[in-house]
């Protein structure tokens, strides 16, 4: 089966906004939170000291966090150099990772789509999980 296409932007509004349930809240400064029984899964950061270019010292305006079910699943995700997600101190022990706008065509579309599913199954209720897991099978 060929791979599908390069991820884009547009494509976590969609991907975060087809699972069931799910409302769309703004942070303080109008940023995009999506959450499920009132539980964020994948939000957009607005720029924040902790997450900077090392060469320009510029906080990095584009940091999308995406939730994670466990710290397993969390390095599992940092340890893959093939991955463009990361993590700063500031998240150290939180289960979540982080991947910049600038660089989610380093993964594939369903790449993405797998990784924002994990992190909304992670956040749903056991119920709404089950349910979805039960009609669509794990990711």
């Amino acid at each position: 089966m060929p791979e599908s296409r390069r991820a884009r932007l547009a494509d976590v509004h969609e991907i975060a906004l087809s699972m069931p349930h799910v409302t769309v809240d703004r942070g303080k400064l109008g940023n995009v939170v999506y959450q499920v029984g009132h539980k964020s899964f994948v939000f957009f950061r607005n720029p924040r000291p902790d997450a900077v270019d090392p060469e320009t010292g510029e906080r990095y305006d584009d940091v999308i966090v995406l939730w994670v079910a466990s710290e397993e699943d969390k390095q599992a995700l940092l340890q893959d150099e093939s991955n463009p997600f990361f993590t700063t101190p500031h998240f150290d022990g939180h289960p979540s990772v982080l991947v910049r706008e600038s660089r989610l065509a380093e993964l594939s579309r369903d790449e993405l789509a797998e990784v924002i599913r994990d992190a909304w199954l992670a956040q749903a209720s056991r119920r709404r999980a089950t349910a979805w897991l039960a009609e669509h099978g794990p990711s």
